[in-house]
């Protein structure tokens, strides 16, 4: 007999593990067996976190692994990632639980050969110099003669040794010693902060402000030489205010800083050398400059004594000059004299003759009120005449006057009528009723109108009461 039910699943001896025991599981085996490896590749997606870890992909042409630097590490890193960079980083494996992935912790990271890192250095300094950091006019000239030098350098190597004997030998100055590292990781950072606290040296405080910097090394590989072609160190040497020599390497060595530095010495015994002059030679020539003006004051004075003398030659005698002046001096004196005594002389004679013409003021009294006498006696017969034609000319107005007179045309019988105000009245303004008053020549009547103005031809009647008012009761006349 066949039975339906399915068959039953083999026994088996595997445990049966969670997910978070396989991931644990897969980590501790991972890290065991790759706690140590250094892996070659091109950088990828390189980015910088707001925490300061960085995150990037290592990539060839077959797979890509992803890796990290923690904040730590990457402050340290002797090289700055960048895409497209090909290093070998340090570090180990380990698994991110978290989204089922390995990556790679970086512990260390260098450039991968030779090439990759002059390809890099060539880039970089193609965009530095697109940026103007290299131009010929950023470069500032030398202090002839610095008064402080600030030198950064390693203080324990021959460098700084070879730098102070040769000042001592040239031209001693005073010296500031900037310890750093110039090689391996932090080197850069150590160079870039000892050239801006240079810079930030306040002028006239306790700690003197150098007039001129040194940034030297000696000799050594590419690899050592690169904090001298960091990006920090090479912005920090354009934006120095203090003149700047850059002394890196032997005399075949190049840097980026050499770019970027205001003047660039192939060794560092070059730079010294630069910084300062020959302290005999400076005097050897003061003293032929000096003895060269001198002779050229003596010349310049001889050449003049002798045009002085020239010219002297050609004057006369001075003493010969100041007695004729002198008795130039007493000629005109005795003139003066004499004109002055004839001025004053001639002055009052014609005084003298002035006042003999002159009238007593008595006299000049007398001939004027005579003269006013004579201008009286015409003065009132003018009087009189002018008097006479007034008159005449205004009785012969008073004529005209009188004869344009209204009362003239009154004394011929007729009257003004005016209203109760004494004004005159139009026919057209009576009415029945209104008072009005009629002035003649020799009296005034007060009637009242018992109509209205009528046509010329018709009869009005007799409706005016008359009231006659004496002569001695008339009001006072106007001209209306």
């Amino acid at each position: 007999m066949v039975s339906d039910s399915p068959p039953a699943a083999p026994a088996s001896n595997l445990p049966v593990l969670s997910v978070g025991e396989l991931s644990g599981a897969l980590k501790r085996t991972i890290e065991q067996a790759f706690s140590y490896v250094r892996v070659r590749g091109e950088i990828s997606g390189c980015k910088r976190h707001g925490s300061g870890h960085v995150y990037l992909a290592l990539k060839d042409a077959d797979a890509v692994i992803d890796a990290v630097a923690w904040r730590g590490v990457a402050q340290r890193l002797s090289v700055a990632p960048e895409d497209g960079m090909e290093v070998i980083c340090t570090g180990k494996l380990t698994t991110f639980p978290g989204r089922s992935k390995y990556q790679l912790v970086i512990e260390q990271m260098e450039l991968a050969g030779e090439g990759a890192l002059l390809k890099l250095l060539e880039d970089r300094k193609r965009r530095l110099a697109a940026e103007g950091l290299f131009a010929a006019e950023r470069k500032r000239k030398l202090p002839f003669l610095p008064a402080v030098i600030g030198i950064v350098t390693s203080p324990t190597g021959a460098v700084i040794r070879d730098i102070l004997h040769r000042l001592a030998d040239r031209f001693p100055r005073h010296v500031l010693l900037w310890p750093v590292a110039v090689q391996g990781e932090g080197a850069a950072a150590q160079i870039a902060r000892a050239i801006e606290g240079f810079n930030a040296i306040p002028p006239g405080g306790k700690v003197p402000r150098p007039d001129l910097l040194i940034v030297a090394r000696g000799g050594g590989s590419l690899e050592d030489l690169m904090p001298f072609n960091e990006e920090t160190v090479v912005r920090a040497a354009a934006a120095s205010a203090i003149p700047l020599i850059s002394a890196v390497g032997h005399e075949t060595d190049t840097t980026l800083i050499d770019f970027a530095s205001d003047k660039r010495a192939p060794t560092p015994t070059a730079a010294a050398e630069m910084a300062v002059p020959v302290r005999l030679d400076l005097r050897a020539s003061l003293t032929m400059l000096g003895g060269r003006l001198e002779s050229c004051t003596a010349r310049f004075l001889a050449e003049r004594r002798l045009r002085v003398e020239g010219l002297g030659r050609g004057l006369p005698d001075p003493a010969s000059l100041i007695e004729g002046a002198m008795q130039r001096l007493d000629d005109r004196t005795e003139r003066l004299d004499l004109a002055i005594r004839r001025f004053l002389t001639d002055r009052s004679a014609r005084i003298a003759e002035t006042a003999a013409r002159l009238k007593h003021p008595r006299e000049r009294i007398e001939e004027a009120t005579r003269q006013l006498d004579r201008e009286a006696a015409r003065l009132a017969p003018a009087l009189a005449r002018t008097v006479e034609r007034a008159s005449d000319r205004l009785a012969r107005l008073s004529q005209v006057l009188d004869s344009l007179s209204p009362f003239k045309v009154l004394e011929r019988g007729y009257a003004v009528v005016q209203d109760s105000g004494g004004h005159p009245v139009a026919p057209a303004v009576i009415t029945p009723g209104m008072a009005l008053t009629l002035r003649f020549a020799d009296a005034i009547v007060d009637v009242r109108a018992e109509s209205g103005p009528h046509k010329e031809g018709e009869v009005a009647k007799p409706a005016v009461r008359r009231k006659a008012a004496s002569v001695g009761e008339t009001r006072q006349a106007t001209l209306f």
